[in-house]
């Protein structure tokens, strides 16, 4: 039986939550930057300009607003079992998020995912700065992720499952073996070879011939 790499977004597809509004909530900035949200997953504005303006909104909030966030996060249906069913034939699990490493971290540790990787916000004196802090991860850096994570796994690139739900999600899904749209916006539903809507993320075991 062939080894897969799967890779997933995070942000309503690893997890229920958009972790960038959960913050902006906490800032008082949340309607504002839904609408940011929504846009970029659309496609319909670019997504590094809509992150920093979005992290911006954040700007003097304490870094304990991470512990905060962290305690609603809710990982989606299916998820563990998922994770279990590829590790059991030896396969692996990551996730490449255009959200942030400090709400993250914690999350893919206690899921013990083999992979990982997000952007990472600006932290000075425990307040965040509205800023970022190294390479961003773009669309363009989601894809390059897969390929990296795949050539690191040793399988090609046909072994490879991407699973996300928006528009920055678009560049690894063209890549792949297996694209998956997770309870997809309107430009993954016109790309993705796969479509679930109903969310529960154990759906991907029968569709890599793992149960059922």
């Amino acid at each position: 039986m062939p080894r897969f790499l799967v890779v997933l977004d995070v942000d309503s597809t690893l997890i229920e939550n958009e972790v960038i509004e959960l913050l902006a909530d906490a800032a008082g900035s949340g309607e504002a930057v839904a609408a940011i949200t929504a846009s970029a997953m659309n496609g319909e504005v670019d997504f590094e300009q809509s992150l920093r303006a979005r992290v911006a909104t954040l700007a003097g909030l304490p870094e304990t607003v991470f512990a905060e966030v962290s305690a609603v996060v809710t990982v989606t249906m299916g998820v563990p079992e998922m994770i279990a069913g590829v590790h059991a034939t030896g396969g692996r699990v990551g996730v490449v998020s255009g959200g942030f490493h400090e709400v993250i971290d914690p999350v893919a540790e206690e899921l013990g995912l083999d992979y990982w990787r997000a952007n990472r916000l600006e932290v000075v004196d425990g307040r965040l700065t509205g800023g970022l802090v190294g390479p961003i991860v773009d669309a363009n850096a989601k894809a390059d992720t897969l390929s990296e994570w795949a050539a690191d796994f040793g399988v090609p690139l046909g072994q490879t499952v991407a699973v996300g739900d928006g528009a920055n999600d678009l560049p690894m899904m063209a890549i792949t073996g297996l694209s998956v749209g997770f309870d997809a916006k309107a430009p993954v539903r016109d790309e993705a070879a796969v479509l679930m809507d109903v969310r529960d993320l154990s759906q991907l075991l029968p569709l890599l011939g793992l149960r059922g």
